[in-house]
């Protein structure tokens, strides 16, 4: 389906509702300051903490398995400030599509950019390795801001309205969608054309798409398309993620050192090797930003062959 059409031989009254109540939200807090409108996200933010008790649940137990030593009392801290910096991105998804390369360079910069470029210049692709961590949806779109635009892979939201809505906004400036059913070979045409694609790597899976590997210490299901990916057409594997620095009061999207892709000649065992640095790659940033994670998502829920459930 083209980005810019709306499937409306294929929608229900509810979802041409529920795409009316987000178009007039996005542009209703488009036009607000941005001070003003990132204020109302962390508004949002806590309303939806105290008002969604499963998923506070799920993060507070999720919270627990990752950091064991955290009190309770940090734990909850922790997931607040998780809830209000998404509120914060919410306000930013809905002002971007007004924001000019010049005006978000006033509160983004970029640390490590040498690291894409240098991996980019190589000419077999860069598979940006990134997650729910910090203003993900924001990272991309100011990477093609600034020139450099990417495919992103992503999964088709349950509304088709709002799904064409969204993605034509992540695509003002020349990013791409690739969605997860077209995976595989999305992957490795783009790859062959020395292309950037980003991944979000941090959702809990199912066999035989994942494989299990640590995850703070414990077995987590995940995907192992990247890995498979990288090992069939040599692109570099680069960390990627935009975070707040509350010391700056900005974002800072960072690019980290390529994750070195182990080979062997063994497809199965390299695949999971190779999924267990890139999740330990981006345990790593999560330890140091635990309050910018989306720890509402059952990232355990699979478990392993004989294993009590998690949730």
């Amino acid at each position: 389906m083209p980005q810019d059409k709306i499937p409306q031989d294929r929608v229900s009254i509810r979802e041409v509702l529920e795409f009316c109540v987000v178009w007039v939200f996005v542009h209703g807090v488009r036009w607000l300051p941005r001070g003003l409108a990132r204020r109302v996200g962390a508004g949002i933010g806590m309303a939806a903490f105290y008002g969604l008790g499963r998923l506070r649940r799920v993060g507070l137990r999720n919270l627990e398995l990752a950091f064991p030593e955290m009190g309770e009392a940090e734990r909850r801290k922790t997931l607040r400030e998780v809830y209000r910096k998404l509120g914060y991105l919410l306000a930013e998804f809905c002002k971007m599509p007004g924001y000019t390369a010049e005006y978000a360079s006033g509160f983004i910069r970029y640390e490590g950019l040498d690291n894409y470029l240098a991996a980019r210049d190589r000419g077999k692709g860069v598979l940006v390795l990134t997650g729910h961590l910090g203003a993900w949806e924001l990272s991309s779109f100011y990477h093609s801001l600034m020139g450099m635009p990417m495919g992103m892979v992503i999964r088709r939201l349950d509304n088709p309205l709002v799904d064409a809505f969204v993605n034509r906004i992540r695509c003002l400036h020349g990013n791409r969608v690739i969605h997860k059913d077209d995976f595989a070979r999305g992957l490795i045409a783009s790859m062959k054309a020395g292309e950037t694609v980003g991944i979000l790597m941090d959702t809990n899976m199912t066999p035989p798409q994942g494989v299990f590997v640590p995850f703070f210490g414990v077995q987590a299901c995940t995907a192992s398309g990247m890995a498979r990916i990288a090992a069939k057409t040599g692109a570099a594997v680069v960390p990627g993620f935009l975070l707040w620095e509350e010391s700056e009061r900005r974002y800072v999207l960072r690019f980290g050192e390529p994750v070195e892709v182990t080979d062997t000649g063994d497809a199965e065992a390299d695949a999971v090797e190779n999924t267990a640095r890139f999740t330990a790659a981006i345990e790593g940033y999560i330890r140091r930003y635990p309050e910018q994670w989306l720890w509402m998502h059952r990232r355990w829920k699979t478990r392993p062959p004989g294993e009590a459930g998690t949730y």
